[in-house]
């Protein structure tokens, strides 16, 4: 547990701006039986605490800033149509609608929350509670922003390090929560305490997870989800859900300083780590584990300690779960919510995020699935191995429709939103899950290819046992019916003599034929064999008749 930190000394930071981005993934219900989207639902829930987002651009130029401007055109065409749709509404219609639907609730207007630590709260204000949905993906991505101005440096990384938990790692010998707030409170606009957090109650958290094998959430996240929840929950709903990742959500930071060079590179690690306060002088790890860590984890391209004040100065920073920007608060393009670097951090860096999420936790979904197949397959069970053919085949038309709708390479070709794409790409390991899931499903597309030529070849081998004892039944019947041997008036036994005869002669020769076959196949392919010169099939024919005796 960290000790409580001296904050009098601590740098202010004069904007703050945190974005949890968590990704969930929507499982299939008896309210959801008639195929109805999730959204849908949303929109006829009678609490109607989520209300659809239409778009952002508004309808005319009064609605339309220069802000929307430049966050449409950071990204290429195919994103744009991702994001936007297509086309304007022309004759009162529209060309194409976006395959993101977002819902928002309005009702949580602050966020009270107490760390470990600190005697007093720290409220922030909350700027969106927004719910992605996309077409055709059984996923959910919560979208918690939340701001606060001149807060402490200590505050800032209790709130990177703690804030976004589902559920708490474990608890002390007081009873408090591991790597989680004390308390965190929901409060309405004149307010009220809408929810509380329950990170202390061991025993129901202890309990979920020996009853169902699922981590229990945290009661303010569950209230904040309504009417979603959890798939193991025993409360009722239509929409019902399961955690793609663990109890830490990952999230976006933004932190305006006053004064850049107060900022130690402890507080640099901290901040990029998103760890708990500490001692300012000391590195949280060691040196040998750090050494590399301005070139692997720093995006430093407009950041140079030499040159505080004399020009923008931006340090990037990017984690497996998290993105972080720190800049200079006495930098008007830096603090700027319109046109400078806080509103393409709201807005375009935002979606560059969310698209990498979204990718992960769409092939994460479809690794799971494809792990379920697998485990329900029993070769020694007809219906599980035809069950497995037809799930296989459907998760490779679900890849091949993700692909093609939402697996992008490049998504700008700004220099700066290019970069922070792919250092995002880097860090989360979508391109590395891509390749690994689109491996397993070739690897089961060829195993499906083989068994179905298995299949094949054992159809062909009792077609032609079926052939060959037709061949014996037509031979003889044929040679009985040629006239040769008048028998019609022969007795009975003279009659079933010339037929056992026949057959086993018949028999002889097709089992006598069947045994050389591999000699007169060889003998075929030298006869019809375009390319052999006469001279060349002479002498394999002579071989082949060698061979024979």
């Amino acid at each position: 547990m960290p000790s409580a930190i001296n904050e009098t000394d601590s740098p202010l930071v004069r904007a703050f701006h945190q974005i949890l981005i968590w990704p969930l993934h929507l499982v299939s219900s008896k309210d959801r039986a008639d195929g109805r989207n999730p959204w849908d639902i949303l929109r006829n829930d009678p609490a109607q605490i989520w209300k659809e987002v239409d778009d952002e651009f508004g309808t005319d130029l009064d609605s339309f800033s220069e802000r929307h401007y430049r966050e449409f055109v950071t990204f290429l065409p195919y994103v744009q149509r991702l994001f936007y749709g297509v086309g304007l509404r022309r004759s009162g219609g529209s060309d194409g609608e976006s395959l993101i639907k977002v819902y928002r609730r309005s009702d949580i207007a602050k966020a009270r929350v107490v760390f470990s630590g600190r005697r007093e709260p720290v409220t922030v204000d909350m700027r969106h509670i927004d719910l992605y949905f996309f077409h055709d993906l059984d996923l959910a991505i919560l979208v918690v922003e939340v701001c606060g101005a001149d807060m402490p440096l200590g505050a800032v990384q209790n709130m990177l390090h703690s804030f976004g938990r589902a559920y708490p790692a474990g608890w002390d010998s007081n009873g408090h929560g591991l790597s989680c707030p004390r308390k965190t409170e929901w409060l309405a606009a004149d307010g009220r305490v809408l929810a509380t957090s329950n990170y202390e109650d061991r025993h129901e958290y202890m309990t979920a997870v020996l009853r169902e094998r699922a981590p229990g959430l945290a009661s303010h996240w569950q209230y904040l989800l309504k009417p979603l929840v959890a798939d193991h929950s025993d409360q009722s709903g239509k929409l019902r859900f399961r955690q793609l990742e663990g109890y830490r959500m990952p999230l976006m930071a933004y932190l305006a300083v006053d004064r850049l060079e107060d900022l130690t590179r402890s507080d640099y690690i901290r901040i990029a780590y998103t760890n708990a306060p500490g001692n300012r002088n000391a590195l949280p790890y060691s040196e040998r584990h750090l050494a590399e860590f301005e070139q692997s984890y720093c995006y430093d391209k407009y950041f140079d300690p030499s040159q505080f004040g004399e020009g923008l100065s931006i340090r990037i920073m990017c984690h497996d779960h998290a993105f972080l920007m720190v800049g200079d608060a006495t930098q008007p393009i830096f603090t700027d919510a319109e046109q400078g670097i806080l509103g393409q951090f709201r807005h375009q860096y935002f979606l560059l995020a969310l698209i990498v999420h979204m990718h992960k936790a769409a092939l994460l979904m479809l690794s799971n699935r494809m792990v379920q197949t697998v485990n329900d397959l029993d070769t020694e069970r007809t219906e599980t191995v035809r069950r497995f053919r037809t799930e296989i085949r459907t998760h490779l038309e679900n890849f091949l429709r993700f692909t093609h709708r939402y697996w992008f390479q490049e998504v700008s070709d700004q220099v700066q939103a290019r970069n922070v794409y792919h250092i995002l790409v880097s860090h989360i390991g979508t391109e590395r899950l891509y390749a690994d899931i689109r491996d397993e499903l070739q690897d089961m597309s060829a195993y499906l290819d083989s068994d179905l030529l298995r299949r094949q070849s054992m159809t062909f081998l009792r077609l032609t046992v079926v052939t060959i004892v037709g061949l014996i039944w037509t031979s003889v019947t044929g040679f009985l019916g040629m006239n040769l041997i008048s028998a019609a008036l022969q007795p009975l036994a003279v009659k079933v003599l010339y037929f056992v005869v026949t057959t086993a002669l018949f028999t002889a020769i097709t089992v006598y034929t069947l045994a050389k076959s591999q000699r007169l196949a060889n003998f075929l392919d030298a006869v019809t064999n375009e390319r052999m010169s006469l001279r060349a099939k002479s002498a394999a024919l002579l071989d082949i008749w060698r061979r024979k005796r």
